[in-house]
């Protein structure tokens, strides 16, 4: 989470940074984005903490003020902040070209990776040996959604009014139904409207960097609205066409449901992927049928141990759509299409918005937005805990009582800062052959 992030990232001394060296050639540049999609594990905190060792302190390819500012703009926007901020890099060092092959580059090894392991899941679910694993991660995805709950909250319901916002999130989506891009939309315009009356502050202040002048850009409101135009056009028939390449070659099914779910998830996507994926996974498991509850568990597992950001849970529902509907071919169109419909907003936002990212983060109503929507989404989280555990340490009406444990215990080692995530989900997985095998 960006709240997250920022707040560490922002301890960091800008005078203390080396200056910008040259830039690096464009091959120089592709070779350091390639091996960083293949080392790119440990989540948004870790893949952000990678960029600013290599980016910044080592190769000097971006001075600290640039990178943070860059990282700002990144958490204003919705997808996922490391794989934009990766993107911003490249285009600060190369333009639009390395934007593309930095975004690119950052998704394509947890992409293929998360492919193979879906194909995996779908083909062997059924083996005693895989569902043995499964079963031991499930508890320890809980724990884990339980533990982001945790780091999150603490940060953003600082406020009276931020937990009434996380309360009203959690029982908008829970008992009233109020589908997710609503909630998500509704508190960003809450708070944009507080910080026009001039209270209310939700941004906590964990926005604010200190401004280069020798960054500040002028330009016309005009200059601004007809570069968001020709990019957002472009991006549209960049995505159009294959799009309807493929719906006129394969059909509509389920493609079409694809492009319409997780396109919409893309500009929905605030607060990184653990706020969008109950909308994910109301879809794909009561919407579509696409998966199960226990698969969707699965998928997250998975999520957080390839590399690339965490979002590419979209992909492995998006194999498993066409698994369903088609078998191994569709499956992989429909995980590459999910992919792809799920990244491409974030080059239309970093594309479109870099060169103006001093004149956004200075207004109050955007910082306040996106503390609003950082309040909602704790409370979305929490709903996400709660759909989880329901599946996962519940069975036939009854608490699955050595799951349970198991969650707590996971729980308490994630908190203690000893294991991380990926560590944590291996040793679910070697706990649930160990309990297949005793039990």
């Amino acid at each position: 989470m960006g709240g997250e992030v920022m707040s560490d990232t922002n301890s960091t001394n800008s005078e203390q940074t080396p200056k910008e060296a040259a830039a690096p050639t464009l091959g120089e540049a592709a070779a350091y984005w390639v091996k960083l999609g293949f080392l790119s594990f440990g989540g948004p905190a870790g893949q952000i903490a990678m960029m600013q060792s290599e980016c910044v302190d080592k190769r000097g390819w971006i001075g600290q003020g640039a990178f943070l500012r860059g990282l700002n703009y990144s958490m204003l926007l919705p997808g996922p902040e490391a794989q934009q901020l990766a993107a911003y890099i490249g285009w600060r060092l190369h333009g639009i070209k390395g934007c593309l092959m930095a975004g690119t580059a950052f998704i394509i090894p947890g992409m293929v990776l998360m492919i193979a392991l879906a194909y995996i899941a779908a083909a062997q679910g059924d083996s005693s040996l895989v569902k043995a694993v499964f079963e031991g991660v499930k508890p320890v995805v809980v724990a884990i959604i339980i533990h982001a709950l945790w780091r999150i909250g603490k940060k953003a319901c600082s406020t009276a009014l931020a937990i009434g916002l996380a309360i009203a999130a959690f029982a908008a989506i829970r008992f009233a139904g109020v589908p997710f891009p609503i909630v998500v939309l509704g508190a960003g315009a809450l708070g944009m409207v507080l910080a026009g009356q001039g209270w209310g502050n939700l941004s906590g202040g964990a926005h604010g960097v200190d401004v280069d002048p020798a960054e500040n850009v002028s330009f016309s409101a005009g200059a601004v609205a007809k570069r968001w135009l020709m990019v957002t056009v472009i991006t549209f028939i960049v995505g159009a066409v294959p799009c309807a390449a493929l719906l006129a070659v394969y059909g509509t099914e389920p493609f079409l449901d694809v492009i319409q779910l997780f396109t919409t998830a893309a500009f929905v996507t605030f607060g990184g992927a653990y706020a969008v994926l109950p909308y994910i996974a109301d879809a794909g498991v009561n919407t579509y049928g696409w998966l199960t509850p226990p698969e969707m568990i699965n998928g997250l597992a998975l999520a957080e141990t390839t590399p690339g950001p965490l979002i590419l849970v979209t992909t492995y529902v998006g194999f498993f759509a066409g698994w369903k509907s088609a078998g191994l071919g569709f499956a992989v169109l429909a995980a590459g299409l999910t992919t792809f419909v799920t990244f491409l907003p974030s080059f239309l936002f970093i594309i479109a918005g870099a060169p103006y990212i001093e004149a956004l983060q200075a207004k109050a109503w955007a910082r306040n937005a996106l503390g609003a929507i950082t309040a909602a989404v704790v409370g979305v989280i929490f709903n996400l805990a709660v759909f989880f555990g329901e599946a996962a340490l519940i069975h036939a009406g009854a608490i699955h009582w050595i799951n349970a444990v198991a969650a707590v215990v996971a729980f308490a080692l994630l908190q203690s800062g000893r294991i991380g995530v990926p560590l944590m989900v291996v040793l679910g997985a070697g706990f649930g052959v160990a309990t297949s095998y005793i039990l």
